[in-house]
């Protein structure tokens, strides 16, 4: 009930003040016209000259003529509607457009019928009439633009004077690293709005740009000094502003930033970036993945467009990490349809609710909670939405809980994976793409060996000349993706720590969530049958260091603030991880960063009567059955137990060493 009467007392107020400002517009114009009158007076011959008295109570006869002309003039060009106080210069365009036309109409009008007539002059059409008429509209016309121009300028300059006394406790003194493009847009962004960052100094390692001047900041020095710089002008917030900058590079950069104390915020990168919006709204703080020092990879998405462009698509898991992040860039391909598959609503529905609110009806969006272990419910959703293309990111990922439940793992990974495949084939769907691991290569695991005879599963069913385009695209771990080490130790760091890890030499390939989609997404434009695309991910990354980063990041330090325990390999990991088996090879594409593993034959009879043979064993849930049979599926799997009590003890002389530094 209280919502109406709100949105009513908001307008009311938005129209008093619009009106406000037209009259005021208007009551200049009046001044203007009327000054122009008498001072077009100046052109007449002395003995055609009127007096004071004559010339104003002409000038009135014809004053709501002019008012009524400038007033629809306003109207049309809608001059009094821009908030001045962010006013840009088109918006000073539609002023100076109103009074011309306003002018021009006013003079047309006049020449016609012939308005402006003084006592006591009487001037031909053709000579004295011009002559004393003309000089009035240039004046007219130049008058109410400055005049009208400059009462705005005034306003917006006491306004931001009044605003940055009344604020400069509250704005935070601002330093800028890159004196480049994006840097003077933020500048600009953050001297219009009520910005919370005080532009005090900009830093650029170009030596031309040292102590030059942009928008009325200097560049005061190089990205060497910065700690210096920042004790220097007392710096509360640093904006890292070079979006095109990656690798070590900016990895040093961020590191010197983050060990400075103050706020970081950093932008994406530049094909993260969102058209057509401010980019202080994009900036972000700092983060874990800042810090790792990878390149990030770039991928071409006209490929792209050309396969998801008005189609169909189905996402399965399309509420996880990395399935949400698909219909996120899915999306940007303008589909014809999603349809989100998941068995958690909770993330189904967060994903749901997010694309609503970014692209609202743009999309024939679908959400459906179903198992995909569920082969008929399944077969219903095909028959009733007919997928073109689908992403297969649904599996149970989470290395030492499939340890435990190994007949769930197989359950969900292999014979969802199983059934999903069957029914692209049965609907002739056109692209089937699977999301895998870096764990699947010759795997020491549970959910590795699931993930490894899902595999198996596409390259079999492209070997049986499925008219569906069948692959797997495998890559490593996802940074902050759900089960990820990153919102562990972050929890743990929050908690004042122990941080665990489980060994001080383990190490693991990483990205972001958008590289392992765009890897997904470009891997489809490959896909021709039975491929498994492989990442180039460039260097592995100690998870100790990983942690040791976060803590810093946390602002704390390792094993003083925050002790970091090693508590051992868990059943079934591994010190590292490999993307390759050793009888798949590599072969190049188009993008440099993805390669494809040669195709291994499958002996479809007898792999599909073992699977089989599996679904019955599985139901009975005896653990080391299945992990039996696991090993006949996949040849490569090694359970080996044993491996894991070789080296622990590995980690405490680690942490000795640590602590005595």
């Amino acid at each position: 009930m209280n919502r109406p009467k709100l949105k009513t007392k908001s307008f009311s107020i938005r129209t008093l003040r619009e009106w406000g400002i037209l009259a005021i517009d208007l009551l200049t114009v009046t001044i203007c016209y009327m000054g122009a009158v008498v001072l077009s007076q100046a052109y007449l011959p002395s003995q055609e000259s009127a007096t004071l008295l004559q010339i104003l109570q002409s000038a009135f006869i014809c004053l709501p003529i002019v008012l009524l002309i400038f007033f629809l003039s306003f109207l049309a060009f809608r001059v009094f509607k821009v908030v001045w106080r962010y006013a840009r210069g088109r918006d000073y365009l539609r002023i100076v457009g109103a009074c011309i036309v306003g002018t021009i109409l006013f003079s047309f009008l006049d020449q016609i019928i012939g308005f402006i007539k003084i006592e006591g002059i009487q001037p031909t059409v053709d000579t004295k009439f011009k002559q004393v008429i003309y000089p009035a509209y240039i004046m007219l016309g130049t008058f109410t633009t400055a005049f009208i121009i400059l009462f705005r300028m005034i306003y917006e300059f006491i306004y931001a004077r009044q605003k940055d006394k009344l604020e400069i406790s509250k704005r935070k003194r601002t330093m800028i690293i890159g004196a480049g493009y994006t840097a003077s847009v933020i500048l600009e962004e953050i001297s219009r709005g009520d910005s919370i960052y005080d532009p005090i100094c900009m830093i650029d390692d170009d030596p031309d740009k040292l102590g030059r001047i942009i928008n009325e900041i200097e560049v005061v020095g190089n990205t060497q000094d910065i700690a210096i710089i920042v004790q220097k002008y007392a710096i509360d917030v640093i904006i890292f502003a070079i979006p095109s900058l990656g690798g070590e590079v900016r990895q040093r950069i961020l590191t010197d930033c983050n060990a400075t104390k103050c706020q970081v915020k950093v932008l994406p990168f530049m094909s993260e970036m969102i058209d057509n919006v401010n980019i202080t709204k994009q900036m972000r703080d700092i983060n874990i993945g800042d810090l790792l020092g990878r390149q990030q990879i770039t991928f071409d998405d006209a490929g792209v467009a050309s396969y998801i462009y008005d189609k169909v698509v189905m996402v399965t898991g399309g509420g996880g990490s990395i399935g949400s992040e698909l219909c996120r860039q899915i999306a940007k391909y303008k589909p014809r349809r999603i349809v989100i598959v998941d068995v958690y609503e909770n993330c189904a529905y967060n994903i749901q609710q997010e694309m609503l609110r970014n692209y609202g009806k743009d999309y024939d969006l679908h959400v459906e909670i179903v198992s995909i272990t569920d082969y008929d419910k399944m077969d219903e959703l095909f028959k009733e939405f007919r997928p073109q293309i689908i992403f297969h990111a649904a599996a149970h990922k989470h290395v030492p809980l499939m340890e435990t439940v190994p007949e769930e793992a197989v359950k969900n990974n292999i014979f969802g994976t199983y059934n999903v495949a069957l029914l692209a084939d049965k609907h002739n769907v056109q692209k089937f793409i699977m999301i895998s691991t870096d764990k699947a290569v010759n795997p020491t695991n549970v959910m590795g060996a699931t993930k490894r005879c899902c595999e198996e599963i596409v390259q079999m069913m492209a070997q049986k000349g499925s008219k569906t385009e069948f692959a797997a695209v495998r890559f490593g771990n996802v940074l902050g993706s759900n089960g990820s080490v990153i919102p562990l130790f972050k929890e743990q760091i929050e908690n004042g720590g122990p941080v665990t890890v489980t060994h001080p030499d383990i190490i693991r390939y990483f990205m972001t969530i958008p590289e392992a989609v765009s890897l997904v997404l470009q891997a489809g434009t490959f896909a021709h049958g039975g491929e498994i695309f492989v990442l180039d991910m460039g260097k592995q990354v100690k998870i100790v260091t990983l942690a040791e980063n976060l803590i810093k990041l946390m602002g704390y330090k390792p094993y003083t603030d925050i002790d970091i325990v090693f508590t051992g390999l868990r059943p079934g990991e591994k010190l590292y991880e490999e993307l390759l088996m050793d009888e798949e090879g590599l072969k190049k594409t188009d993008n440099e960063k993805i390669f494809i593993g040669h195709q291994v034959q499958i002996d479809i009879p007898a792999f599909t009567a073992e699977l089989e043979k599996m679904r019955g064993i599985c139901f009975t849930n005896d653990k080391q059955a299945v992990v039996d049979q696991l090993k006949v599926l996949v040849p490569t799997f090694k359970h080996d137990t044993a491996y894991l009590e070789k080296i622990t003890k590995q980690a405490e002389a680690y942490k000795e060493e640590k602590q005595s530094e």
